[in-house]
């Protein structure tokens, strides 16, 4: 196998919308793909600095967007264009946005899943940003994207993952499996050796 060395290529990493208002009260989003479940009810994020990590400050409300297929070429939009240097950066979207009912941020409504979500801390704060732990005050999925047992079907939504290695989106859709089932075929596949009592003794007969 081929060396690297050290550098950023967990797989697969996630493409996440963060919504903030900003200080005059409109909806602002950014892209963040280092983050990921912290505990059953909390995520994490690695946030730079960005006009987003300046709203965060104000307000420690924010909903995280999972971006698909269709909000592709716009989730890359505004992970390159700040609001700060570009005034007209959401209106170039073409999203929707709501206030979110749980917390005080937007819900863009284009998303197949919206997370509402909360700070509950930040960990090594400095100037160049930091990393947040932040409560999942509740989901929200578009209804299109609902099963018969009403859950949401992941399959359907058409998720993008990032690809860092040479700087791509991939599609996430594929069910291949099921968790915590199909290992169950090899728990039983290989039989330890027998212990010496387990032996049944065979004896010749005349």
């Amino acid at each position: 196998m081929k060396s690297f060395g050290s550098k950023p290529w967990v797989l697969p990493q996630p493409v996440l919308i963060i919504g903030t208002y900003n200080e005059d009260g409109t909806p602002n989003a950014m892209n963040a793909a280092w983050g990921g479940q912290w505990d059953a009810k909390e995520i994490m994020i690695s946030m730079g600095s960005h006009a987003t990590t300046e709203n965060l400050t104000r307000c420690a409300d924010f909903t995280v967007a999972f971006a698909n297929r269709e909000t592709l070429v716009a989730s890359d939009f505004v992970g390159i264009v700040s609001a700060t240097n570009d005034p007209q950066k959401m209106q170039k979207t073409g999203w929707t946005a709501v206030k979110a009912d749980n917390v005080n941020a937007p819900v863009f409504t284009d998303f197949p899943m919206t997370l509402e979500c909360r700070i509950i801390r930040k960990i090594d704060e400095t100037a160049e940003g930091y990393n947040i732990v932040a409560e999942i005050v509740n989901i929200l999925v578009d209804e299109k994207y609902l099963g018969e047992d009403g859950k949401p079907e992941v399959e359907k939504m058409d998720l993008i993952t990032y690809e860092p290695v040479r700087h791509g989106y991939l599609v996430l859709g594929e069910r291949v499996g099921n968790a915590f089932a199909d290992g169950k075929k090899l728990k039983y596949f290989f039989r330890a050796p027998l212990a010496y009592s387990e032996y049944i003794p065979i004896f010749a007969v005349n």
